[in-house]
């Protein structure tokens, strides 16, 4: 071989090797960390082997298209609501990301906050001076945190097999079983979650569940599509978004209103849920409260705010969608709201005249 061919080989080889190297770096990864249940390459075997009544398929999925840039903010004002935010606040960007990340957010108690990484499948923390650290790794596929008035912090993990865990003050598995059979054989995908003072947490997966101390899970109430989940301050009542078969009430829906909203449920001792009920017709996804028991829902444009009595008061409009809400901070006057396409994240925070809940991380 002369030299010229050498040449033309050792070049024919590298670029050859670089292609299949940018292909392999292009091709979505169909297992493991960042790939939720539904979406995993071994989901339909996970489904064969343990389940005894399958779920329905999971619907085909369908990649979109790769986003060439964040999302543009929209014009928006912020109207005064008495007692919770001043007029002509402004919401101001700190951080920036990429992925499905930064969902599920819970405070700390130096001011800073937690945020579940579901494509990096670790929480981020984002403290009081806008710096960022990775205090846990390997949640697998990790989606939404909350954490107890006893301190203990709790996770959903999406990945297969789902599950939820306890990060803190140790690391251990609380629920994977509905009935006998693994979470996956509901069909559904963990969503968010809120946790009890008696060491147990409500979660949404389609539906609402509860999962004791023990870890023994159990439906609760007919709510289907049900997404963010938030207990009261007294955790004497469940807020979630979802929809009942009873809604969206005949006829045009009030100015401002979408089909589903808030649903509320009594909590009784034994962590049962009891007296499901339409609570507000604003709501889409996730929710926090504030010390005066108010309720903030995100959808719309921007962020519903909702008496104990189911009195919407108003909404406090935001430059981008948002998917979650939550109040942190030392004194806990903050406002965060997170925008996330699944392909870019932005965080969000507000000043606010109403303080959260302190009793609790959200």
């Amino acid at each position: 071989m002369n030299t010229n061919t050498t040449i033309k080989f050792t070049v024919s080889l590298l670029t050859t090797l670089l292609c299949s190297a940018t292909a392999l770096a292009q091709t979505p990864a169909t297992s493991g960390p960042g790939i939720q249940a539904p979406r995993d390459a071994r989901y339909a075997e996970q489904i064969a082997a343990n389940c005894k009544t399958p779920p329905p398929p999971a619907a085909p999925f369908t990649p979109r298209a790769p986003a060439t840039a964040p999302p543009p903010h929209r014009d928006y004002t912020v109207k005064a609501i008495a007692g919770v935010v001043e007029a002509g606040q402004t919401w101001t960007s700190v951080w920036t990301g990429t992925g499905n990340n930064a969902d599920g957010p819970v405070a700390t108690r130096d001011g800073g906050v937690l945020f579940a990484q579901n494509s990096d499948s670790k929480v981020m923390k984002l403290d009081a001076q806008g710096r960022v650290s990775f205090p846990v790794s390997d949640t697998n596929t990790g989606g939404a945190l909350s954490r107890n008035k006893q301190n203990a912090l709790f996770i959903v993990q999406r990945g297969l097999p789902q599950e939820i865990w306890q990060l803190e003050p140790k690391r251990v598995r609380l629920a994977h079983e509905f009935q006998g059979q693994p979470l996956d054989c509901t069909g559904g995908l963990l969503n968010d979650l809120t946790a009890d003072s008696k060491g147990g947490v409500y979660f949404t997966m389609g539906g609402v569940y509860h999962a004791d101390a023990k870890g023994l899970v159990t439906r609760q109430g007919t709510l289907t599509g049900a997404n963010g989940i938030i207990l009261s301050r007294d955790e004497k009542t469940l807020y979630v978004t979802g929809r009942l078969a009873s809604t969206p009430p005949p006829g045009p829906l009030p100015p401002g209103t979408r089909p589903g909203g808030l649903v509320a449920y009594d909590v009784q001792t034994d962590g049962s849920l009891t007296n499901e009920r339409q609570f507000a017709l604003v709501g889409d996804d996730g929710s926090a409260v504030d010390a005066q028991g108010r309720i903030y829902t995100t959808g719309g444009a921007g962020v519903q705010v909702v008496d104990p009595s189911g009195q919407v008061l108003g909404e406090i409009a935001s430059p981008l969608p948002l998917i979650t809400v939550m109040f942190a901070g030392k004194d806990k006057k903050t406002l965060y709201g997170v925008a996330n396409t699944q392909q870019f994240v932005e965080i969000f925070t507000l000043p606010m005249i109403a303080q959260g809940y302190m009793g609790r991380a959200k």
